[in-house]
């Protein structure tokens, strides 16, 4: 997509999970990673945030498609009488309905570039797969085509590489009628042009169509990885599709710029979810980003929250700066507070994101305020409960989709850190909770010098908290991660890691 991007086209990436939950909102962070969220307030696939950090595409519901949202759509249009009474099936209905998604989704777009998760043979992803056969037969030549992408393992100990699993798995997807047009072929070690003749003798594509998807220290290499082996060029000629040569560059700098920035820069993550790598995801990309930036190479520390106590708080100690994310249940709360209470009082720069802004404000009430506070999430009968609910969040029942999600305006007060950071005073954040800053706190928390820095005024809610006393110690409801890309690093996490390197500086 960044490749197609830098041609000058407008590209549409879709996501096709297999999976029956409606979207990922309810899945566990342990289980499934990140939860990532677009403008429009869509719970989607962490892959999502892959393509928006990758790519200008505006993301949206249209981005992401599963299956359970599928079927409740082809159920419902069964039950009002759509269908005129006809015989509801797999095929033509089922994929019909992931046809229409798809050709929604790229409504507006020169290219779609759609994903199917999963692994091939997998029941679940048959009917995305017959969707998309039938989608090439039904194409007109030259405006679809099909990637294969596939893992080729190298056999240390033998040091072989392996092409049996490309060869099967082709093998399956042209069992069903789908061709690969190019194969990607994800491995450790390159390949030799012996092994890519195998590969494109035993998979009927030329081997020219055969490319290497080889480790890189980093990600972001990709794109001009790939362009050196000319995938970009050999997609716009089988789909016959205008080079306007915007070129590369700029990823080409990045690619450099990563090759030379060596200076470390450490950086402790204090969450609930430390043993799930892909659990805070956009976080740490959105750290790498910052820290590229200023030329720096983020060391990113995790802290298991559940396991600290006032015994063992100083085992955080050593970081030049500390994240606390967003989560969310009593689990690991306690620890958070430990933590939030040790940065403000040792000066050391802090960012909290959703859960962790509210972390930051419960740890300002107990420890300088002096009350007995809470948030009613973890404790539904404390006494201060400086977190809430809102009224209109008390009697959901019903949880995916129902919390505060989606972009919203925050205003931002003159004269404050925040507003120094972003250099304007009206922002659009991407949100995901349902408790919020409870206002009859406000003067209280401001008299003893933790300003209430942002609101969103349609409802007078608290969106920004900053101490001001301290360095940089900064808490916010939202969750700046979701827009940040290695081209163009968040300010609030550029603000914060050059925080910790005047801590690292001293």
């Amino acid at each position: 997509a960044a490749l197609l991007e830098c041609r000058g086209m407008k590209v549409a990436p879709l996501k096709l999970d297999p999976y029956l939950n409606v979207d990922p909102g309810t899945m566990n962070p342990f289980e499934h990673g990140e939860i990532y969220v677009t403008d429009d307030g869509s719970e989607t696939d962490l892959d999502l945030g892959h393509y928006f950090r990758f790519t200008k595409a505006p993301l949206s519901r249209l981005s992401s498609v599963t299956s359970g949202q599928v079927y409740e759509s082809v159920i419902k249009k069964e039950r009002s009488g759509q269908y005129l009474g006809s015989t509801v099936q797999v095929i033509p209905h089922i994929t019909n309905e992931i046809k229409d998604r798809i050709f929604a989704c790229g409504k507006h777009a020169d290219v779609t570039l759609v994903e199917i998760g999963g692994t091939v043979g997998d029941i679940e992803s048959t009917p995305f797969l017959e969707a998309i056969r039938q989608l090439r037969y039904e194409s007109s030549p030259n405006t679809c085509l099909n990637i294969h992408m596939t893992y080729v393992p190298y056999f240390r100990i033998a040091q072989e590489i392996k092409t049996k699993p490309t060869q099967h798995s082709t093998q399956e997807l042209r069992s069903i009628g789908i061709v690969p047009d190019i194969i990607l072929c994800r491995c450790e070690a390159s390949l030799s042009d012996s092994l890519k003749e195998k590969i494109a003798l035993f998979c009927s594509v030329p081997k020219r169509s055969v490319f290497e998807v080889i480790n890189v220290d980093s990600i972001y290499q990709l794109p001009s990885y790939l362009h050196q082996q000319h995938v970009d060029a050999l997609i716009s000629e089988q789909l016959n599709l205008t080079d306007n040569k915007q070129g590369i560059a700029a990823w080409n700098r990045l690619t450099k710029q990563i090759q030379q920035t060596s200076i470390p820069l450490s950086i402790g993550l204090v969450g609930k979810y430390t043993s799930c790598a892909d659990a805070y995801k956009s976080v740490a990309e959105a750290l790498q980003h910052a820290g590229l930036h200023m030329q720096r190479k983020v060391i990113l520390k995790t802290f298991d929250a559940k396991t600290l106590n006032p015994q063992n708080i100083q085992q955080i100690d050593g970081c030049d700066g500390y994240i606390i994310p967003g989560g969310f249940g009593e689990g690991g709360f306690e620890g958070k507070i430990l933590a939030a209470r040790y940065c403000r009082e040792n000066k050391l720069p802090l960012l909290g994101i959703c859960l962790g802004m509210q972390v930051i404000a419960v740890e300002f009430a107990r420890h300088v305020l002096g009350l007995d506070a809470s948030s009613t999430e973890m404790d539904k009968t404390c006494k201060e409960p400086v977190i809430a609910l809102l009224e209109e969040q008390k009697n959901v029942e019903v949880l995916g989709g129902t919390m505060r999600l989606g972009a919203y305006p925050c205003h931002l007060k003159k004269g404050t850190l925040i507003a120094k950071i972003y250099n304007q005073l009206t922002i659009y954040e991407r949100h995901r909770h349902r408790y919020e800053f409870n206002n009859k706190y406000t003067t209280l928390f401001e008299e003893k010098g933790c300003i209430l820095s942002g609101v969103y005024k349609e409802k007078d809610l608290c969106e920004v908290l900053e101490v001001k006393d301290h360095p940089w110690l900064i808490g916010v409801q939202y969750h700046p991660e979701f827009k940040s890309k290695p081209l163009s690093p968040h300010p609030l996490f550029v603000s914060f890691i050059q925080a910790a390197m005047r801590l690292c500086r001293d």
